[in-house]
């Protein structure tokens, strides 16, 4: 047994020696090939290999690995080459998307945020950037929400806005929150539920145009929003 075990550990050691002692320009082509044909696990070994041997060095290889690195679900080491990638700034707004990616895989929201707003800085108007940022305010509005936090979600809600201004969550999220504190206020002040109601008809009526009857999940957020601005209507005569 320790003859064998002997036997696999100097196998090992051969496959790394010559793994690292590969040709480089070999690694990039299979690589290629690899990535090519779809098969991620192989091009990512080829990439990763060769990034090593040349001190991680080629953002163009760095950017192609954090791709197949995110493929085979290694948030990890797609985190490390998509920075190398937005180090060198290459392809600067997709190894953003990238790195923003592989952290929220890796559960870690403070670094994500900061990387997205990072990325706007860098590229600002990127269309992918801003509703990554946005979705990441109407997301904590839900859960404050959820948590009958009405004010921290107000706010995450209007983040999100300030963000994306034509966010349609995030617009019905804040018609409908003000629309249900105004239906609570007019129980005990009608004065205070009509101020509450016109917040929410200015979010609604931003609303509406945005959204497309063709479309189920919009026409049902629509017809929504057309019922609470007919009661809204009905409380401001």
């Amino acid at each position: 047994m320790k003859k064998l075990i002997l036997s696999l550990a100097l196998f090992c050691t051969a496959t790394n020696f010559f793994a690292q002692n590969a040709d480089p320009a070999q690694l990039v082509n299979e690589g290629k090939a690899a990535l090519e044909a779809k098969n991620y696990q192989e091009a990512f070994t080829k990439f990763s290999t060769y990034l090593t041997q040349t001190n991680n060095q080629d953002s163009v290889i760095a950017y192609n690995c954090g791709v197949c690195a995110d493929k085979i679900k290694k948030p990890t080491e797609a985190l490390k080459y998509f920075d190398i990638a937005v180090q060198k700034k290459y392809n600067l707004a997709n190894a953003y998307i990238g790195k923003a990616g592989a952290l929220k895989d890796l559960k870690k929201n403070n670094e994500y945020v900061a990387t997205l707003k990072e990325g706007l800085e860098a590229n600002p108007g990127n269309k992918t950037l801003t509703k990554m940022y946005a979705t990441y305010y109407v997301n904590q509005g839900i859960l404050a929400q959820r948590a009958k936090k009405n004010s921290e979600a107000e706010e995450a809600f209007k983040q999100a806005i300030a963000i994306q201004p034509e966010n349609v969550n995030a617009l019905n999220s804040l018609g409908s929150l003000y629309y249900s504190q105004g239906a609570n206020t007019l129980k005990t002040d009608a004065d205070k539920a009509k101020v509450e109601f016109k917040e929410a008809k200015g979010y609604l009526e931003k609303l509406i145009p945005l959204l497309s009857a063709n479309k189920p999940a919009q026409k049902k957020m629509m017809d929504n929003a057309k019922t609470m601005l007919n009661f809204i209507e009905s409380q401001l005569k």
